[in-house]
């Protein structure tokens, strides 16, 4: 049975990646999708009549605000909450980071996923039901000695994500954390590292569908995965 039929999925950081692909197989479930994306609008390349993107940037309280009243606007409503938008900068040596690399990255890794939880409970809480989806990633489980601002921002926003899911729970809302490992995107286009093995952004939007895609009374709390030639290493 196709339970995504007609929801309204409002994404973070749909205009390329996980959030592009996950877009996508959304709108050929039936789902209608607000795309919410500092960079280029996805419905600008992609016209669909359940398609709608709005330019905003996550860690901005004004933008989000903006985003969820539009989306309400066009849709009516938001059923599911993607907190797809992250930010990686590498950050080898901590003696030497920037301090601009961290707040970046604080601010949208953990800032944003608060503001946009935040708002969906706002329409969420009163109608008694609604799933709010936070892509992590194994960066939220296990540490990265090249990456540990990153790694630092990730296990934030699990930990703000596990708080919630348990005030909720009795609510009918569900939080879910998705947790890909490496994965081929944009995120490492900057950095000498082999890619052939990593997970390809359309596998972890089917892990999200099928995440999305079930009962009222099924709750998935956290699913991790990884390509299995890159565990075998």
């Amino acid at each position: 049975m196709n339970y995504l039929e007609n929801k309204v999925c409002f994404i973070t950081g749909a205009s390329g990646g996980i959030g592009r692909a996950t877009a996508h197989q959304l709108l050929e479930q039936g789902a209608k999708v607000f795309d919410f994306s500092r960079t280029h609008q996805l419905a600008d390349e992609v016209p669909h009549q359940n398609l709608r993107s709005f330019r905003g940037d996550v860690s901005q309280e004004a933008d989000v605000k903006a985003g969820f009243a539009a989306c309400r606007e066009v849709f009516g409503t938001v059923d599911v909450l993607l907190n797809n938008a992250g930010l990686g900068l590498p950050t080898p040596d901590l003696a030497t980071t920037d301090l601009g690399a961290f707040d970046r990255m604080v601010d949208t890794n953990l800032r944003g996923v608060f503001l946009c939880d935040r708002e969906a409970l706002a329409v969420m809480k009163p109608r008694g039901r609604g799933h709010i989806v936070t892509v992590i990633s194994m960066a939220g489980q296990r540490t990265n000695p090249g990456s540990p601002v990153y790694c630092a921002s990730k296990f934030g926003a699990r930990g703000l994500s596990s708080g919630l899911a348990d005030q909720v729970l009795k609510l009918g809302i569900k939080v879910t954390d998705v947790n890909p490992g490496p994965t081929d995107s944009n995120y490492w286009s900057d950095r000498p590292v082999a890619r052939e093995k990593f997970l390809r952004v359309d596998d972890v939007a089917r892990v999200i569908l099928f995440v999305l895609n079930q009962p009222d009374d099924v709750l998935i709390r956290e699913i991790n995965f990884d390509n299995m030639k890159f565990l075998a290493g």
